[in-house]
C-alpha cells in the first residue's frame, strides 16, 4: 500500500521532477530511501532536510540527495562511510553540532567527490579539516576553536573562492604563505574576530574581499596591496591602527571601493585613492579634517576626467570633528552624496 502511494505521489509531482532533471525511477528510490528522523519534500526531492532532531550521527543519505541539512544537532562522529551513498552531494550544512577534529575519520569529508558548499560553523574543530573535497568552493568554519591550518591543507584546492575563519582562534603563525599554499583563486576571506597582530600573509592576487575586523593589527606594510590588485572591499575596523599604521600611499596600489576602518586609533584621515567609494572612519581619534591635504587629485585637476575623485559616503562621527563640513573637502569630493560627523 505504502509502495501505491508513492508512486501516485511520483505521478502527481512528474513536472516537478522533470524540472530537477530526475527521472521518475530515481524519485520513487529518493523518497523511499528517505530516513525516518528526516523529511524528505516531495517538490524538492533533492534535499533532505535533517536539522533539529536531536541526531547523535548522520542517518543513511538516500543517493539522489544534493543538498542535506544536518545543522543544530549533537553530531560529534563523522565515520568514514558516514556519506558513502551520497556521491552526488553538492552542499552539506554541519553546523551547530559538537564535531572535533577527533571526531573526523580520515576521508570522512573527502568522500563527497561533487560537494561545493560545506558547513561547519559552530562547531568544536581546532584545526582546518583534511583532507576536504576536491571540488569545494565555499568553506564556512567560523566560530570553531581553530588555531592552525595545515601546511597542504588546500593543496588542489583551486576551485575554492570563499573561506570563512572569523570567530576563531588564529595567530599570525598560523595565517602564512605556506598555511594558504593552494588558493589560486580565492576571491573572499574572512578572518575577523581571530588574534592577528599583523596583515595576513600569503593571499593571493585574486583576492577582492578581505574581513580583518576585530583583530590586534597595528601597522599595514607599505608594500601590502601590491599583490593584491583586485582588492575591493577592506574591513579593518576595530584593530589598533594609529599614528603611523598606515603609510600615506599604502592604498594607491589598490582597486579598493569600499574602506572600513571604524573604531581604531586614527589621528587623521589616511591618504585615498581617487577610484574610493566609501570610507568610514567612525569612532577614532581624529580631531580636524583638511580637504586640500586629504583631496587625491591636485588642485585645479580637471573633474570630468576618469580619475576626478568617486568618494560617494563618508563617515566620521565618533571623533573629535566638530561641524561644519570644511568646505574645501565638498570642493575636492564633488561626488559625496553623505557625510556623517
Amino acid at each position: 500500500m505504502e509502495s501505491l502511494l508513492l508512486l501516485l505521489l511520483v505521478v502527481l509531482l512528474a513536472g516537478t521532477a522533470l524540472s530537477q532533471d530526475m527521472p521518475h525511477e530515481h524519485l520513487l528510490a529518493q523518497l523511499q530511501a528517505c530516513p525516518k528522523e528526516c523529511r524528505c519534500p516531495p517538490s524538492f526531492p533533492n534535499a533532505v532536510y535533517c536539522d533539529n532532531r536531536g541526531l547523535k550521527r548522520v542517518p543513511v543519505i538516500p543517493p539522489y540527495t544534493w543538498y542535506l541539512y544536518l545543522q543544530s544537532n549533537g553530531i560529534e562522529v563523522l565515520p568514514e562511510d558516514a556519506f558513502r551513498n551520497a556521491t552526488q552531494l553538492k552542499w552539506l550544512n554541519l553546523n551547530r553540532n559538537r564535531l572535533t577534529n577527533e571526531g573526523l575519520q580520515e576521508g570522512a569529508l573527502r568522500s563527497m567527490p561533487n560537494l561545493v558548499h560545506l558547513y561547519m560553523e559552530d562547531n568544536q574543530l581546532g584545526s582546518v579539516p583534511s583532507p576536504l573535497p576536491p571540488k569545494l568552493e565555499q568553506l564556512r568554519l567560523s566560530r570553531n576553536r581553530i588555531s592552525k591550518i595545515p601546511a597542504g591543507v588546500f593543496a588542489g584546492m583551486d576551485g575554492l573562492t570563499l573561506l570563512d575563519l572569523q570567530g576563531n582562534k588564529l595567530q599570525d603563525d598560523a595565517v602564512t604563505e605556506v598555511s594558504l599554499k593552494g588558493l589560486t583563486n580565492l576571491v573572499q576571506i574572512n578572518l575577523a574576530k581571530n588574534q592577528l597582530g599583523m596583515m595576513p600573509l600569503g593571499l593571493p592576487p585574486t583576492m577582492t574581499q578581505i574581513y580583518l575586523d576585530s583583530n590586534n593589527i597595528e601597522k599595514i606594510p607599505p608594500e601590502y596591496f601590491k599583490g593584491l590588485p583586485k582588492v575591493t572591499f577592506l574591513r579593518l575596523n576595530e584593530n589598533k591602527l594609529g599614528k603611523g599604521g598606515i603609510p600615506k600611499y599604502v592604498f594607491n596600489t589598490s582597486s579598493i571601493l569600499d574602506l572600513q576602518l571604524s573604531h581604531n586609533e586614527l589621528t587623521e584621515i589616511p591618504h585615498i585613492p581617487a577610484s574610493l567609494e566609501q570610507l568610514h572612519l567612525d569612532h577614532n581619534k581624529i580631531k580636524s579634517v583638511n580637504g586640500s591635504d586629504i583631496c587625491p587629485v591636485p588642485a585645479g585637476a580637471d573633474y570630468f576626467d576618469d580619475n576626478s575623485p568617486r568618494l560617494r559616503y563618508l563617515r566620521l562621527d565618533g571623533n573629535e570633528i566638530q561641524p561644519p563640513i570644511p568646505h574645501d573637502l565638498m570642493v575636492c569630493f564633488r561626488s559625496l552624496r553623505a557625510v556623517v560627523i
